[in-house]
């Protein structure tokens, strides 16, 4: 169990188990994109972990940006989304795979992909580590998904509860 603020948190996804299926998706982006170059577009600032690791083991050539956008209020989705920090480079003819640490309510990822399209992107996909089929409220496409997982708050590998909890090296549930 560790605290966060004023929250205790349970164990719930290892670093072992991170690190391995982190490396399983990679092999799956150098197969799908072998002979191209894509443009990894890393949502912050929860993706930032998940990303380092994943682009550790991509062996294609690849590009990598950053994108910050917020939803998030503590632990609950405003169902908004604002971007905080935009995308420098184009898009236009490149094929972009969004990096992300967890899909819930598809509400963000729906309006990113969107933009990226309306950007003349040739193609977009999305890898997340964290996907909740029970939250989603938009639907998606996700290439990429590390681990499925019930509708409860996270924290750690990069994820946050109100700025905390980041540098945690696995993953940890809210305890009930």
């Amino acid at each position: 169990m560790v605290t966060v603020k004023d929250k205790v948190f349970a164990p719930f996804i290892e670093k072992e188990q991170l690190a391995q299926r982190i490396a399983e998706l990679a092999d799956k982006i150098n197969t799908d994109y072998a002979g191209r170059t894509p443009l990894l577009v890393v949502v912050l600032n929860g993706a930032f972990l998940f990303a380092a690791d994943l682009i550790r083991h991509i062996t294609i050539p690849c590009e990598v940006s950053f994108i910050r956008l917020a939803s998030y209020a503590q632990t609950q989705s405003t169902g908004r989304v604002k971007q905080v920090l935009g995308l420098q480079e184009p898009v236009a003819g490149r094929d972009v795979v969004v990096v992300e640490d967890i899909v819930d309510t598809g509400l963000t990822m729906a309006q990113l992909v969107q933009q990226l399209w309306e950007q003349e992107a040739s193609s977009v996909e999305i890898a997340t580590l964290l996907y909740k089929p029970e939250a989603i409220r938009e639907s998606v496409t996700l290439r990429y998904v590390g681990f499925e997982i019930q509708n409860r708050f996270v924290v750690g590998f990069g994820l946050d509860y109100d700025g905390q909890g980041r540098n945690l090296d696995a993953i940890y549930v809210l305890a009930n």
